[in-house]
Protein backbone atom coordinates (compact mmCIF):
# COMPACT_ATOMS: atom_id res chain seq x y z
CA UNK A 1 0.00 0.00 0.00
CA UNK A 2 1.49 3.27 -0.74
CA UNK A 3 1.46 6.56 1.61
CA UNK A 4 -0.28 9.50 0.95
CA UNK A 5 0.67 13.13 0.90
CA UNK A 6 -0.80 15.69 1.82
CA UNK A 7 0.23 18.97 -0.03
CA UNK A 8 -1.38 22.20 1.30
CA UNK A 9 -1.06 24.99 -0.79
CA UNK A 10 -1.10 28.40 1.19
CA UNK A 11 -0.56 30.71 -1.83
CA UNK A 12 -2.05 31.61 -5.06
CA UNK A 13 -0.26 28.91 -6.93
CA UNK A 14 -2.44 27.11 -9.51
CA UNK A 15 -0.64 23.63 -8.63
CA UNK A 16 -4.20 22.27 -9.32
CA UNK A 17 -4.10 22.50 -12.72
CA UNK A 18 -0.73 21.63 -13.39
CA UNK A 19 -1.51 18.57 -11.54
CA UNK A 20 -4.46 17.79 -13.91
CA UNK A 21 -6.90 17.75 -11.06
CA UNK A 22 -10.21 19.80 -10.23
CA UNK A 23 -10.73 21.54 -6.99
CA UNK A 24 -14.13 20.66 -6.78
CA UNK A 25 -15.53 19.97 -3.63
CA UNK A 26 -15.25 22.62 -0.38
CA UNK A 27 -15.06 20.20 2.92
CA UNK A 28 -13.50 21.28 6.29
CA UNK A 29 -12.58 24.34 5.98
CA UNK A 30 -10.74 24.26 2.16
CA UNK A 31 -10.76 23.00 -0.81
CA UNK A 32 -9.74 19.59 -1.15
CA UNK A 33 -8.21 17.83 -4.88
CA UNK A 34 -7.10 13.78 -5.04
CA UNK A 35 -4.61 13.67 -7.27
CA UNK A 36 -2.53 10.25 -8.14
CA UNK A 37 1.18 10.02 -9.00
CA UNK A 38 3.30 7.09 -9.37
CA UNK A 39 0.81 4.87 -7.10
CA UNK A 40 1.13 7.76 -4.94
CA UNK A 41 -2.02 9.56 -3.58
CA UNK A 42 -2.07 13.11 -3.56
CA UNK A 43 -4.37 15.36 -1.24
CA UNK A 44 -4.07 19.05 -2.65
CA UNK A 45 -5.96 20.98 0.52
CA UNK A 46 -6.42 24.86 -0.21
CA UNK A 47 -7.59 26.25 3.11
CA UNK A 48 -10.94 28.50 2.94
CA UNK A 49 -9.94 30.16 5.65
CA UNK A 50 -8.24 33.07 6.68
CA UNK A 51 -4.57 32.74 6.73
CA UNK A 52 -4.27 32.99 9.93
CA UNK A 53 -6.31 29.97 10.57
CA UNK A 54 -4.73 27.85 8.12
CA UNK A 55 -3.26 25.50 10.69
CA UNK A 56 -7.02 24.59 11.59
CA UNK A 57 -7.10 22.94 8.25
CA UNK A 58 -4.24 20.73 8.19
CA UNK A 59 -4.93 19.76 11.50
CA UNK A 60 -8.27 18.50 10.37
CA UNK A 61 -6.83 16.47 6.78
CA UNK A 62 -3.64 15.13 8.26
CA UNK A 63 -5.71 13.53 11.03
CA UNK A 64 -8.34 12.78 9.09
CA UNK A 65 -6.45 11.28 6.23
CA UNK A 66 -4.06 9.56 8.77
CA UNK A 67 -1.16 11.11 7.23
CA UNK A 68 2.06 12.10 8.75
CA UNK A 69 3.76 15.47 9.31
CA UNK A 70 6.81 13.80 7.28
CA UNK A 71 4.17 13.43 4.26
CA UNK A 72 3.40 17.22 4.66
CA UNK A 73 4.67 19.80 2.44
CA UNK A 74 3.28 22.83 2.80
CA UNK A 75 3.38 25.40 -0.48
CA UNK A 76 3.53 29.32 0.51
CA UNK A 77 4.35 32.89 -0.98
CA UNK A 78 7.88 34.21 0.20
CA UNK A 79 8.01 38.01 0.63
CA UNK A 80 12.11 37.15 1.54
CA UNK A 81 12.57 35.58 -1.83
CA UNK A 82 12.96 37.15 -5.32
CA UNK A 83 10.13 36.67 -7.80
CA UNK A 84 10.15 33.72 -8.84
CA UNK A 85 12.62 31.67 -7.08
CA UNK A 86 11.74 28.42 -5.17
CA UNK A 87 13.35 26.78 -2.20
CA UNK A 88 12.45 23.28 -0.66
CA UNK A 89 12.95 23.21 3.33
CA UNK A 90 12.67 20.18 5.43
CA UNK A 91 11.63 22.60 8.58
CA UNK A 92 11.73 25.94 9.85
CA UNK A 93 10.14 29.28 11.81
CA UNK A 94 7.28 30.66 9.95
CA UNK A 95 9.47 34.05 8.95
CA UNK A 96 6.58 36.05 9.58
CA UNK A 97 3.81 33.90 7.32
CA UNK A 98 0.78 33.79 9.10
CA UNK A 99 0.02 30.87 7.82
CA UNK A 100 2.79 28.91 8.70
CA UNK A 101 2.51 30.69 12.00
CA UNK A 102 -0.85 29.25 12.80
CA UNK A 103 0.18 25.50 10.85
CA UNK A 104 3.52 25.78 13.45
CA UNK A 105 0.79 26.67 16.62
CA UNK A 106 -1.74 23.87 15.57
CA UNK A 107 0.50 21.20 14.76
CA UNK A 108 2.87 22.04 17.70
CA UNK A 109 5.81 21.55 15.56
CA UNK A 110 7.74 23.37 12.68
CA UNK A 111 8.95 19.91 11.59
CA UNK A 112 7.04 19.69 8.04
CA UNK A 113 8.70 20.19 4.85
CA UNK A 114 7.38 23.97 3.14
CA UNK A 115 8.13 24.95 -0.62
CA UNK A 116 8.61 28.58 -0.50
CA UNK A 117 7.81 30.60 -3.87
CA UNK A 118 9.50 34.02 -3.81
CA UNK A 119 6.85 37.01 -4.60
CA UNK A 120 9.43 39.98 -3.89
CA UNK A 121 9.39 42.78 -2.12
CA UNK A 122 8.48 45.26 -4.75
CA UNK A 123 5.66 47.31 -2.88
CA UNK A 124 5.34 50.61 -0.62
CA UNK A 125 5.27 50.68 3.07
CA UNK A 126 2.01 49.53 4.22
CA UNK A 127 1.10 47.93 1.23
CA UNK A 128 2.25 44.13 1.50
CA UNK A 129 -1.61 43.04 1.75
CA UNK A 130 -2.28 45.28 -1.72
CA UNK A 131 1.01 43.43 -2.76
CA UNK A 132 0.38 39.77 -2.09
CA UNK A 133 -2.86 39.82 -3.11
CA UNK A 134 -2.42 42.05 -6.34
CA UNK A 135 -2.18 41.61 -10.26
CA UNK A 136 1.24 40.01 -11.55
CA UNK A 137 2.97 42.30 -14.27
CA UNK A 138 3.47 41.57 -17.40
CA UNK A 139 7.03 40.53 -16.77
CA UNK A 140 6.20 38.36 -14.04
CA UNK A 141 3.31 36.93 -15.88
CA UNK A 142 5.66 35.66 -18.82
CA UNK A 143 7.91 33.94 -15.90
CA UNK A 144 4.76 32.62 -13.68
CA UNK A 145 3.75 29.60 -15.83
CA UNK A 146 7.07 28.10 -15.89
CA UNK A 147 7.28 28.53 -12.18
CA UNK A 148 4.41 26.54 -11.58
CA UNK A 149 5.49 23.83 -13.52
CA UNK A 150 9.01 23.83 -11.47
CA UNK A 151 7.04 24.18 -8.56
CA UNK A 152 4.50 21.32 -9.46
CA UNK A 153 7.82 19.31 -10.33
CA UNK A 154 9.18 19.52 -7.15
CA UNK A 155 5.51 18.60 -5.51
CA UNK A 156 5.60 15.38 -7.69
CA UNK A 157 9.60 14.62 -6.54
CA UNK A 158 8.30 15.27 -3.01
CA UNK A 159 5.39 12.71 -3.28
CA UNK A 160 8.24 9.81 -4.95
CA UNK A 161 11.86 10.17 -3.67
CA UNK A 162 11.03 12.47 -0.73
CA UNK A 163 12.64 15.08 0.96
CA UNK A 164 16.41 15.24 0.99
CA UNK A 165 16.81 14.13 -2.63
CA UNK A 166 14.20 16.74 -3.52
CA UNK A 167 16.27 19.36 -2.39
CA UNK A 168 19.36 18.39 -3.59
CA UNK A 169 17.50 18.07 -7.41
CA UNK A 170 15.98 21.29 -7.09
CA UNK A 171 17.52 24.07 -4.61
CA UNK A 172 19.93 24.91 -6.60
CA UNK A 173 18.28 25.42 -10.08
Amino acid sequence: MSIPVIILVLTWLMLWQVLWVQLSKTIKKAWVAEAKYKGRALFLVKPTTFMNLSGEAVRYWLTSLKISKENLLIVSDDLALPFGSLRLKPSGGAAGHNGLTSIIECLQTDQFARLRFGIGSDFPKGRQSDYVLGKWTSEEGGLLLEKINMASDIVKSFSSIGIQSTMNLFNNK
